[in-house]
């Protein structure tokens, strides 16, 4: 494979600046390493996973890409903000617990302080001689600012198109990737990379997204199309089946499955089906919850919980990780 020179792959030590998001109830570790081991750099979410699990997710990624014991993890393990405020002050605190795992990277989103997690990050680096490279999800110039005073290695900018969650009031992710690539002309002493995330589903967009200046890019829904996506037949079945105008941003497929603990403007974009049908009707949250744990169990399929963004429309096929991210990188050679 032909490498794409970008600061991010030079950085990361990869062929293209492809990364597969972490997505909770969708990343698995088959799926982050197939997309590392083809070349870009892969993701695990770690939604409410506890230490063991995450530990061993990692240990499975190690052995799946054959990285020497000791040595990183080339992935990065996401993580949610507010679920972090949780378990950090829990029993089973989580975030130490996966760095001495030794993942190349971290990533953090959708809290409302972020940074002090970054803080611990760098602070275990010292003790431990290691450095792991931080991504963090910015919604704004301002988030991307306080990336850059915090030493964060790359700011991942997500527009409103993206699937699963994100600030419900974000700009388009054009507007938004030139409005800090704009601030990011002003930072002296260089700064966090700058990575764009949302909606970005072919080649040709990852093109267009690197020649306006992105060092990489970040793609969640189109990972979703893999063997090794943990979504069930039916939630592929669902995104195979997905138009244009399928998907909603929403905190109603939160409400019934009990995951509500978002940030203030933060919701999230799914496939619409009767979950939205049933908030529509005025159902009270009792009643839709009754019908949400109903249809789960009798293995009705209309109120599942389908997590996916705009491009979900454009891909029609289920394909390998591994195939996923080769076909990328070479359309994106193509259109540059």
């Amino acid at each position: 494979m032909q490498t794409i020179d970008t600061p991010l792959t030079k950085r990361l030590g990869i062929k293209t600046p492809i990364v597969s998001a972490p997505m909770a109830f969708a990343s698995t570790p088959e799926l982050a390493a197939g997309v590392t081991g083809a070349g870009g750099f892969g993701c695990i979410g770690a939604g409410f996973d506890s230490s063991k699990l995450l530990t061993s997710k990692i240990q499975k990624v190690r052995t799946l890409l054959n990285t020497a014991p000791g040595q990183p993890v080339p992935l990065a393990i996401g993580f949610i903000g507010w679920i972090l405020e949780m378990t950090e002050s829990s029993d089973d605190p989580r975030l130490e617990v996966v760095l001495e795992e030794v993942p190349a990277a971290v990533w953090f989103a959708f809290g409302l302080d972020l940074w002090k997690y970054v803080d611990r990050v760098h602070t275990h680096d010292r003790k431990t001689g290691r450095k792991t490279f931080i991504f963090v999800m910015v919604h704004s110039v301002d988030d991307a600012r306080q990336a850059k005073e915090k030493g964060v290695d790359a700011v991942v900018v997500q527009g409103i198109e993206a699937g699963g969650h994100g600030r419900g009031d974000s700009p388009p992710l054009l507007t938004l990737l030139d409005a800090v690539l704009s601030e990011r002309q002003k930072w002296t002493g260089g700064g966090p990379l700058v990575l764009a995330a949302g909606g970005i589903t072919t080649g040709a967009d990852i093109a267009n997204l690197l020649e306006i200046g992105a060092d990489g890019v970040v793609l969640g829904t189109r990972f979703l199309f893999t063997h090794e996506c943990e979504y069930s037949a039916a939630q592929k079945d669902a995104i195979l089946k997905a138009g244009p105008d399928s998907t909603v941003r929403t905190l109603a497929f939160d409400d019934v499955g009990r995951t509500n603990g978002w940030p203030p403007n933060y919701d999230g974009r799914a496939i619409s089906n009767e979950v939205m049908s049933d908030l529509d009707a005025g159902l009270s949250l009792d009643e839709r919850r009754r019908r949400f744990d109903e249809s789960a169990r009798n293995g009705d399929d209309s109120r599942l919980v389908v997590w996916a963004g705009v491009g979900v429309a454009l891909v029609n096929e289920i394909s390998s990780a591994a195939d996923v991210l080769r076909s990328l990188h070479q359309d994106t050679m193509d259109d540059l």
